[in-house]
């Protein structure tokens, strides 16, 4: 069994390593090995990745 490991980033996003797949709305596909950080707060131009968007908007969790 494959462990992925999830940590919230104060004020910040998601850090996710391991090896998993996000699907999108539209049902496309990408698998994902390592780290990624995706987006808390909704700012960010690159969603479902964080793209630093939090901090200029103030982002608090």
């Amino acid at each position: 069994m494959s462990v992925v490991e999830i940590k919230m980033i104060p004020n910040g996003p998601l850090e996710m390593k391991g090896d998993f797949k996000i699907i999108r709305p539209d049902g496309k596909e990408e698998e994902k090995s390592g780290t990624i950080h995706l987006c808390r707060c909704g700012h960010s131009n690159k969603k479902p990745y964080c793209d630093g968007s939090h901090v200029k908007a103030g982002f608090k969790d």
